[in-house]
């Protein structure tokens, strides 16, 4: 699943924000270090545009964290969450996103999408059959659906290398790793 990336490619980036932080959240109790994601995607190619979709709250708490994702050369794109009768929540930009994405294709060689929603295959699908770009995803491999890292052309796991991906890390896991490996050498 090893794609060539080479300098003269026109890249597109598109951040399903809420996905990479729940996903690092849930996984390493830690948030999303986003430039390198963005690093990581770009490769030494032409970014032509980077995108995140965000959601924001009544509170407004998370301006800082948009201000941020801006200066870094991210362009973001905003939804209110939704708050239903009884206190359901609902932040949902996957039609927002795949739109964007296919607008672009046409002005891009490769598309990454840095996400883990296996509701992205089919516009993983549509774009590699219709517009003939390259399609890579960037995300945590332990929370990424198996038939997205299957069909797209390239797959980079966030997980592999958490030090560079996540800020504020707990080291929970890998002290447990650690004890375990050398409770197995001292036998």
């Amino acid at each position: 699943m090893s794609v060539i990336k080479h300098p003269t490619q026109r890249v597109g980036v598109f951040i399903d924000t809420q996905n990479l932080y729940h996903s690092a959240k849930n996984l390493y109790q830690a948030r999303v270090n986003f430039g390198a994601v963005l690093n990581e995607s770009v490769s030494g190619r032409q970014l032509v545009r980077a995108r995140a979709y965000v959601v924001t709250t009544e509170t407004g708490e998370e301006k800082g964290f948009f201000e941020a994702l801006e200066k870094l050369g991210i362009e973001i794109k905003t939804k209110d969450l939704q708050v239903f009768y009884g206190g359901a929540k609902k932040a949902d930009w996957d039609v927002g996103l795949a739109v964007d994405a296919i607008l672009a294709a046409p002005k891009l060689d490769a598309i990454v999408l840095a996400t883990g929603d296996g509701d992205f295959v089919p516009l993983v699908q549509y774009l590699q059959n219709h517009s003939g770009v390259q399609v890579e995803v960037i995300s945590f491999g332990k929370s990424t659906s198996t038939k997205l890292k299957e069909v797209c052309d390239s797959f980079t796991d966030m997980d592999e290398n958490t030090d560079l991906f996540l800020i504020g890390q707990s080291n929970k896991d890998s002290g447990k790793w650690k004890l375990v490996r050398r409770k197995k050498h001292e036998k």
